[in-house]
């Protein structure tokens, strides 16, 4: 889901000639030989979203195993990786205690979801199959095992989080060169991330629905600085910001949207007065509330972990992908050899850039 503060960040910043958007479009160029921590469930829940435009039914093989992430997974790192960018791909871990009301009442979504997915299908419903599709497949264990395997076959680094992705790839930011958290959500703004990169892993031309008529899809960059200083507001009253309106942890208050969040905070400074002047009730106690901004603030994160760019394994890509899941060969093949020619003898000099 995501914390929805992005209202509150759609705004100008600067002076005159020099005003430009706090969330700043860039292009893929801007990005060139930078390593980002992909956040992976929120970019594998992305291509699990991916189906086909003529049935409504999401990419399978003949033994209806969804392969929808694999797609996505391959061709567009080969496009990250044909502009020099260097992702990173972390995994969440077990969920911590705080989720659990969070995680079952997105099961009975998704289960109502998949329901109308079914009648929309049965009745060839195409639009209504991608609008509901997109809402009721779910991240299973052998998605997760054969997202990991194909990534290390392309020689894609893969770290496993304690518990929530966001938290660890925030943590690596400054760290081993890496330069920003790649995600959709705004989430690991709060967890403190330096930089957030959206739009990393969209195609770069998107259909707009129910027409034929494409936009061009531009990465954004948001500085978390240029938050504070631009807001007036600190990290802590921009957590307290996300507990208002609503985190993967707790249900917001109704009718509290970021604007007036951030209204809020203005006048009342932090989340104990805000509750304590408006009467707020959550669905969580005060004391909960508190670990949810101590879990931002203290994430459980892995200090000791490895990154290691490798070279891609072709004959592990083609087990995979051909054999495996059944991908057409003469596509496949095309997109191990843009992938070989990043690692020719004759880029060599940039190679040993990007094994460091």
């Amino acid at each position: 889901m995501g914390v929805k503060i992005r209202k509150i960040l759609d705004i100008e910043i600067g002076k005159g000639t020099t005003k430009e958007k706090l969330i700043k479009k860039i292009d893929f160029s801007d990005l060139k030989g930078k390593c980002v921590t992909v956040d992976a469930a929120n970019v594998i829940y992305q291509f699990l979203s991916i189906i086909q435009p003529t049935t409504g039914l999401p990419l399978m093989d003949s033994k209806k195993r969804i392969t929808s992430h694999l797609s996505g997974l391959f061709y567009r790192n080969i496009n990250l990786i044909e502009k020099e960018i260097k992702p990173i791909y972390v995994f969440d871990g077990k969920p911590p205690k705080l989720k659990s009301k969070t995680i079952q009442e997105r099961r009975k979504t998704r289960e109502e979801a998949y329901k109308q997915w079914k009648v929309a299908i049965e009745e060839g419903d195409v639009e209504a199959a991608r609008k509901y599709g997109q809402a009721a497949h779910r991240m299973t264990s052998d998605i997760i095992k054969e997202s990991k395997e194909l990534l290390d076959a392309m020689g894609i680094p893969v770290i496993q989080a304690v518990t929530e992705g966001e938290a660890q790839a925030t943590f690596m930011v400054g760290k081993n060169n890496v330069w920003a958290v790649a995600s959709q959500d705004f989430d690991s703004v709060l967890f403190g991330a330096p930089r957030l990169v959206r739009n990393l892993s969209l195609a770069e031309r998107r259909r707009l629905p129910r027409t034929n008529q494409y936009i061009r899809v531009e990465p954004e960059l948001l500085i978390s600085s240029e938050i504070y200083e631009n807001l007036k507001i600190s990290r802590e009253q921009l957590i307290d910001i996300g507990i208002l309106i609503g985190t993967d942890f707790n249900e917001g208050i109704k009718g509290v949207g970021a604007k007036t969040a951030l209204k809020l905070i203005k006048n009342y400074k932090d989340l104990k007065t805000i509750i304590k002047e408006k009467s707020y009730e959550f669905n969580r106690t005060y004391e909960e509330l508190e670990e949810i901004k101590n879990f931002f603030l203290n994430p459980d994160i892995i200090e000791d972990y490895k990154i290691e760019f490798k070279r891609p394994n072709p004959n592990l890509i083609r087990k995979i992908l051909i054999d495996e899941f059944e991908f057409g060969q003469e596509r496949v093949e095309k997109g191990i050899k843009r992938l070989e020619k990043m690692f020719a003898t004759k880029q060599q000099k940039s190679l040993e850039k990007w094994f460091k």
